[in-house]
């Protein structure tokens, strides 16, 4: 990454799951396939995209790295980027088994893993063709969320597009005691031990947002959201496309 400014906002400021540690980045891939269909997910991402077998996509907070796995099969190359080395070195490895599994062990060539977040990646060469954020925007207040997504529209070509899943709240904030009570209860069900915890330290200390206030924010920075949908009060999907000169 780049030397950055004094000022600009830590993105590699911690809360919640280690992610330099490969144990914890382990115990959080599992607890996320009890409580998300993760595969699902990506294939309604890229549907979505719609992406032509010659595009390049870009995936901001890659994770686990389960998105360039499958969308690696869709087009030309994928740029997979993360502000945790550990993280990186554990999708790079995930992807290299998966591809060897299916076969397909040269396509790991057209993945480049880059150490970069939201407010630090420097794009080179043509314009982008798609840009994705799943579950990453929420670490930045919204000042920063807003600076985000300028600089992602910076890096698309007019008519290219962004795809936002995330927590994002759509609830009755009149009700917020019950709505994250009745969440957390639910969420102890279906996610196992440590899930609930997870969840207190998401809702005290991250910066999940409101719906109307992210479509704002997307909007200002130079997008047409086509899609918005939001579902059980505090999830969101956003297809958004830049708009031209």
């Amino acid at each position: 990454m780049r030397e950055t400014p004094a000022w600009l906002y830590d993105e590699m400021k911690q809360i919640g799951t280690d992610y330099e540690d490969i144990s914890e980045i382990r115990a959080y891939d599992q607890r996320m396939a009890k409580i998300r269909d993760v595969g699902k997910e990506v294939r309604e991402g890229l549907d979505l995209l719609d992406l032509t077998p010659e595009a390049t996509v870009l995936e901001i907070g890659t994770g686990t790295g389960e998105f360039p796995i499958v969308a690696v099969d869709r087009c030309s190359k994928v740029i997979a980027a993360d502000v945790s080395e550990q993280m990186l070195r554990y999708a790079r490895e995930k992807a290299r088994v998966r591809l060897r599994e299916l076969g397909r062990d040269e396509d790991i060539e057209r993945i480049e893993f880059v150490r970069a977040g939201l407010l630090t990646y420097e794009h080179e060469g043509e314009s982008l063709d798609a840009v994705v954020s799943q579950f990453v925007l929420h670490h930045l207040p919204d000042f920063w969320k807003q600076v985000a997504l300028i600089r992602i529209a910076g890096m698309l070509k007019d008519g290219g597009k962004l795809y936002i899943r995330d927590v994002v709240y759509s609830f009755d904030v009149a009700e917020y005691e019950k709505f994250f009570d009745r969440y957390l209860s639910r969420m102890a069900e279906i996610g196992g031990e440590g899930t609930p915890e997870d969840i207190v330290i998401h809702i005290k200390d991250e910066h999940s947002t409101q719906g109307w206030i992210m479509e704002g924010m997307i909007e200002r920075a130079g997008f047409a959201i086509e899609r918005a949908d939001y579902r059980a009060g505090f999830l969101a999907t956003y297809l958004c496309v830049k708009k031209g000169g």
